[in-house]
């Protein structure tokens, strides 16, 4: 009993701490390709294969209802630390080579996540990558507002010497 209690301490405190939590069905994969999937998705995630009773119970203690559901069969979550767009897209293309792998779904942001949904994450860009077209759109628009400015200026003395080339021209 101090064991299960213990477990669900440890997964409580992993559900509290994960940026997102993405859950799936592991059935048929051998211990060498769930090895290959960790190893796959160490450097944001830990993941880590669940007893569904203890685990809805860690869930419902950090807030997270919306897992009951899906929590059938052998199940396995990722707990992601770091950059949950590389986590969808490492299990996605995982699942892709190994189609015994299944998303069901997860939680983001306060927010249950369907596996469709989770799909569409892996869809989207990196963090890094988002950040980069942003700061390009910036400059860009700091850039065109330098030139508009600088623009301005040089257009005002240009209209002024043409007022005043036709003032002497006829006078």
């Amino acid at each position: 009993m101090a064991q299960k209690e213990a477990s669900v301490a440890e997964l409580t405190k992993n559900f509290e701490d994960s940026t997102a939590v993405l859950l799936t069905e592991y059935r048929g994969l051998t211990v060498a390709q769930l090895k290959e999937l960790r190893n796959s998705i160490r450097q944001d995630a830990e993941y880590a294969v669940v007893k569904n009773t203890l685990t809805k119970i860690a869930a419902n203690n950090a807030g997270i209802t919306s897992l009951d559901d899906d929590l059938k069969g052998p199940s396995a979550i990722a707990f992601v630390h770091g950059d949950p767009v590389a986590v969808a897209k490492g299990l996605r293309a995982f699942a892709k080579a190994h189609p015994l792998l299944v998303i069901k779904g997860g939680f983001f942001d306060g927010n249950p996540l369907s596996a469709d949904e989770v799909n569409k994450l892996a869809d989207l860009e990196s963090r890094e990558v988002l950040l980069a077209k942003l700061a390009g759109a910036m400059k860009a628009s700091l850039t065109k507002a330098a030139y508009v400015f600088n623009a301005l200026p040089s257009k005002a003395v240009r209209t002024v010497d043409a007022l005043r080339e036709k003032q002497e021209s006829a006078a």
